[in-house]
């Protein structure tokens, strides 16, 4: 499939995004191909994402004509084999590329796409039987077919280990009872990555099963569409499973062993929100630069005050400082050595991180900054759920310390 909108290639090439153009340190992590790429991510985003944005919010759940869009483009089959559909590219830079171009725009379309192609699909693509990929990768691809991970509960949280929905062998079927929360697009989702217990004597992290369910099996519900203190324009839901059926091929991988494969690709989705959350934040940053440049106080561009002027440079340093290392993680996963403490300090830094620069951006921006027709003020509600979401930042940290032998 076309990574490359029709209308692509003329016109001047734009470098990859640095802090807002102020750094004299090159980024490394890119080839000519990912450049390309990010040409027609924009070209995309440009035409399908921006024109529709403040319809997004206001609908709480992102145009099913956007998906079509970015699977005839090619964007959604990141990571799987051309045969089923994708582009057949498995080197995760093009994923970042991907994640960091929608995060500039909107922090919330980033998560629902890369719900999609950076945590369901290394599930779909990789774990899964050839007849599974042939039932399902070709819709993935294709934009026809949503996707959400249903692993969250309403008393597990973080806590994957404590997962309490169940699926029972019912001879060659299971039957799945039980819920999930807070589930990047769980209100539009045709297919769900759901976790449950299938062995309940077993301990803690043992006994869990995946499986792929699509939204028209019989006990499939949701709730309504949460009202979330920022990213609305991408849809989130509980789920709902009461006394569902299901085949004993909708089982993803071996029975039981479940939660090491979770564990498995949980530094993919952490290295993917790292990627989102300093791109989201540059972006805001590099507009917050030019708000101060322009407006005056007391005869003089804001930014040109000495409290100012420092609270910029402490913010562009964090930026690059965070970029760099995010750059090197991408660059590990790209080769198959990230590890899960790299993951975890990546995705803990640079939510912290974000979060800062988001606060001191809307303190730039005074009154107009707490406005929410001003981009700054979306964006820190927008940036808030990043130290909660793939593991709250202090589960990250625990992870940190064990590394350290404590």
């Amino acid at each position: 499939m076309s990574l490359v909108p029709r209308g692509v290639g003329a016109g001047p090439r734009r470098a990859a995004p640095g802090t807002a153009g102020r750094s004299d340190v090159e980024r490394t992590l890119y080839e000519d191909d990912h450049e390309l790429f990010r040409e027609s991510v924009r070209t995309f985003v440009e035409r399908f994402v921006s024109p529709g944005y403040s319809q997004f919010i206001a609908d709480r759940v992102i145009a099913r004509e956007v998906w079509h869009e970015a699977g005839r483009a090619g964007f959604l089959g990141l990571g799987v084999d051309e045969e089923h559909g994708g582009s057949g590219i498995h080197d995760y830079r093009f994923n970042a590329v991907w994640v960091e171009e929608l995060s500039k725009v909107s922090a919330g379309v980033a998560s629902s796409f890369s719900v999609h192609t950076d945590i369901v699909a290394p599930y779909v693509a990789g774990l899964t039987t050839q007849d599974q990929q042939k039932r399902w990768l070709p819709a993935f691809c294709s934009g026809e077919m949503v996707a959400a991970i249903g692993m969250t509960e309403p008393a597990a949280g973080s806590d994957l280990a404590a997962l309490r929905t169940t699926a029972v062998p019912d001879g060659s079927d299971w039957i799945i009872n039980g819920s999930k929360t807070f589930i990047t697009n769980g209100y539009s989702a045709d297919f769900v990555v759901l976790a449950a217990r299938t062995d309940p004597g077993a301990k803690a992290a043992r006994g869990i099963t995946l499986f792929g369910v699509t939204a028209d099996t019989p006990g499939f519900s949701r709730g309504r569409k949460l009202h979330k203190v920022g990213q609305p324009e991408s849809d989130t839901a509980e789920l709902f499973f009461t006394d569902m059926r299901v085949p004993a091929d909708a089982v993803i991988g071996e029975v039981d062993r479940g939660f090491p494969r979770m564990m498995e690709r949980l530094p993919q989705e952490r290295i993917s929100v790292a990627v989102s959350s300093i791109a989201h934040a540059t972006q805001i940053l590099g507009e917050t630069l030019a708000y101060v440049a322009e407006r005056k106080a007391f005869g003089a561009a804001i930014g040109s005050f000495q409290h100012n002027k420092f609270l910029l440079a402490e913010l562009v340093t964090k930026i690059d400082v965070t970029q760099a290392f995010v750059d090197s993680c991408v660059a590990a996963h790209s080769r198959g050595n990230l590890s899960a403490v790299d993951a975890a300090k990546a995705k803990w830094w640079s939510s912290e991180v974000q979060n800062a620069v988001l606060d001191a951006c809307v303190q730039l921006h005074g009154g107009y900054g707490y406005m929410t027709e001003y981009r700054a003020a979306q964006a820190w509600m927008d940036g808030r759920v990043t130290k909660i979401w793939a593991g709250t930042n202090e589960i990250m940290k625990e992870i940190i310390g064990r590394s350290l032998g404590f």
